[in-house]
């Protein structure tokens, strides 16, 4: 354990948690102290829900510790039975409580309540908030799934969207567009808006399609084994992928492959006159291993970008990410420290950053363009718009995701090239009423000679001549902070101690070479 100011992941019944709120008729008891109670604030003010979680805390205090706390346990799922009346409830413990090794599973099945009643064992010191996720959809399926007659007609369920995921609203919505053009109708979404009736009869469906391995994978793996149950291995976020995942569909149903592609817009923008400035663009992707794999392939294929580093943080998902990384030709980066991932930023100034809101922050300290990709987010990825990740319209979605940040930046620079222009000045009033303010007397030019311009940071004996900082001014914003340090990796190889305007072309031709 330590302490972080950010954090990737929270801890397991943080999964539990994002189970438990995305369904329905299912309630949570968590054994829990004071300060383990802030389901509130995700569900309600970062996800934006119009209802409260599912959830009802112990909320023992120190002073409880010297007392029964089991009779607290037992007194909450008794109150929460009778004030919600659930068809089924989970019981555990946050990972404070664990400490106290008060058996929540045990104690609830004493209790005799007529209803099933899943006990969550969740490591809390080992594993974290996706494993939590995953392992907690799976007891629920285990729990209370069983053979079924299968549907007249050719049936799909959807497993893995929660709440708190990244647009798994829209995702669901866009992925049974595309298994209705196959001829396939949604039996089950689950958890997503899921009751432990629709768990049930999950085998009623002809095959489970796997929208997000981190919270579903588990479930979709004991289904195939205890029920023969197929399930998609194609997570359908890009042009490519989505065409993928109809055809494995198609395979595993034997329905004629059908895609309707009238919506999709991202393989003529991505060619277009428009786009062909962005080809080539580094990237560096970072987030969970679903949407990081989904992205690389996007990025490379269909964007014509150069994937410079990628990672993940969700270690279940990093044998995956670093076989990925292999193929694309870099290290993987797999860690859970965001500052570790800044510094892999810094080290290969990307052009484009694509990763979650820490990779965001991150982005906006270093002046570098970026675009979300992945949990964790924050309010501003939970938009009242559609908007998608998955299928056709999320490959617009993604399109317009990516290429904005880099067309801002674009138009970022432009501005800063023309800052001394009379119209686009700091004391300029607004060109669109017509007038302008006078232009601020002229800021004296240094002198021409020996003056220098001290380094930002680093070595105290490199200096910058005035006339370098100038020219150096002249390099688009997204890359000048690349250009500055290899110039000064240049000077410092030859044991320079001033870098003039020869310095810094010689060091471009160097490094162009």
């Amino acid at each position: 354990m330590k302490l972080s100011i950010w954090t990737y992941e929270g801890p397991p019944h943080v999964g539990a948690l994002r189970v438990a709120t995305a369904m329905k008729g299912l309630h949570y008891v968590l054994h829990a102290p004071q300060g383990d109670t802030y389901a509130d604030l995700l569900f309600t003010m970062i996800e934006r829900r119009d209802r409260r979680p599912p959830v009802t805390y112990t909320t023992f205090q120190a002073r409880d510790l010297g007392s029964d706390t089991a009779a607290l346990f037992r007194n909450a799922c008794q109150a929460a039975y009778d004030r919600f009346r659930p068809e089924a409830m989970i019981v555990g413990a946050s990972c404070t409580a664990e400490l106290i090794q008060d058996d929540p599973g045990g104690m609830a099945e004493t209790m005799g309540l007529p209803i099933p009643v899943i006990a969550l064992e969740l490591p809390s010191y080992q594993r974290r908030e996706n494993f939590g996720a995953d392992e907690t959809f799976f007891q629920i399926v285990r729990a209370l799934a069983g053979p079924m007659d299968k549907t007249a007609r050719p049936t799909a369920n959807l497993i893995g969207p929660t709440a708190l995921g990244f647009r798994h609203r829209d995702d669901v919505t866009e992925v049974t567009s595309l298994l209705n053009d196959i001829g396939i109708d949604v039996n089950v979404t689950a958890p997503w808006e899921a009751t432990p009736s629709d768990i049930a009869r999950l085998d009623a469906a002809h095959l489970n399609v796997l929208m997000y391995p981190e919270t579903g994978e588990s479930a979709c793996r004991w289904m195939e084994r205890e029920l023969g149950l197929p399930y998609t291995k194609t997570v359908p976020i890009g042009v490519g992928a989505t065409r993928d995942f109809v055809r494995e569909v198609s395979a595993l149903t034997g329905l004629p492959a059908r895609m309707d592609e009238d919506r999709l817009r991202l393989p003529w923008y991505a060619s277009s006159v428009d786009s062909t400035y962005l080809t080539g663009k580094r990237v560096f992707l970072f987030g969970d291993g679903t949407h990081v794999a989904a992205a690389a392939r996007i990025a490379r294929d269909e964007m014509g970008f150069e994937v410079v580093g990628l990672g993940c943080y969700n270690r279940e998902m990093a044998r995956g990410i670093r076989a990925l990384a292999r193929d694309f030709g870099v290290e993987a980066l797999i860690t859970d420290d965001y500052l570790e991932v800044e510094r892999q930023i810094e080290a290969l100034s990307p052009e484009l950053i694509l990763g979650t809101q820490m990779e965001r922050h991150i982005a906006k300290r270093l002046g570098l363009p970026c675009a979300v990709i992945s949990a964790p987010v924050h309010v501003q990825d939970f938009p009242a718009r559609y908007s998608p990740q998955m299928g056709i319209e999320g490959a617009n979605v993604i399109f317009d995701t990516w290429i904005h940040p880099l067309v801002m930046g674009l138009e970022e620079h432009l501005l800063h090239m023309f800052r001394d222009d009379f119209e686009f000045h700091d004391e300029a009033g607004p060109s669109h009423h017509g007038g302008h303010a006078a232009r601020p007397a002229a800021t004296p030019e240094p002198a021409a000679g020996p003056e220098t311009v001290a380094r930002t940071e680093g070595t105290d004996s490199l200096h910058w001549l005035s006339e370098a900082e100038r020219e150096l001014r002249k390099v688009p914003f997204f890359v000048r902070g690349k250009a500055r340090k290899n110039t000064e990796t240049f000077a410092a190889d030859r044991g320079l101690t001033e870098i003039s305007v020869d310095t810094l072309y010689e060091a471009k031709a160097h490094y162009a070479r």
